[in-house]
């Protein structure tokens, strides 16, 4: 399930969450009658409803970290245009700091 964001942004920026992803699990249009009482907990395909939700989410985390380091990758040139090294340094570092997180982000993922 695709939630909507829990925090608020106070700064402007341009990169937009929009996004779209298939959360619906085949099991929920199931069109065959049953002779017997069951729940289906797993998608069609094999997967839990739980666990395909937290792919997209892997997925989703990933992308909107690397809209920020693309905005703060902005900010280290201005920074710097400002005179202002020593901020720009840590903004890089941050940057680099959300990158390896990524990197963890996709090996979770793939481990999925």
């Amino acid at each position: 399930m695709c939630k909507e964001h829990s925090h608020i942004h106070t700064h402007d920026h341009d990169h937009n969450h929009e996004h779209t992803h298939d959360h619906d699990c085949c099991c929920s249009e199931h069109t065959h009658s049953h002779t017997h009482e069951h729940e289906h907990d797993c998608c069609c395909d094999g997967i839990s409803k739980e666990e395909k939700t937290l792919r997209v989410l892997l997925a989703h985390w990933i992308q909107h970290n690397k809209s920020h380091t693309d905005d703060f990758e902005q900010w280290i040139v201005r920074a710097k245009e400002m005179g202002k090294e020593e901020t720009a340094e840590y903004i890089k570092k941050a940057v680099e700091f959300i990158d390896s997180a990524n990197n963890m982000l996709l090996e979770a993922k793939k481990r999925m």
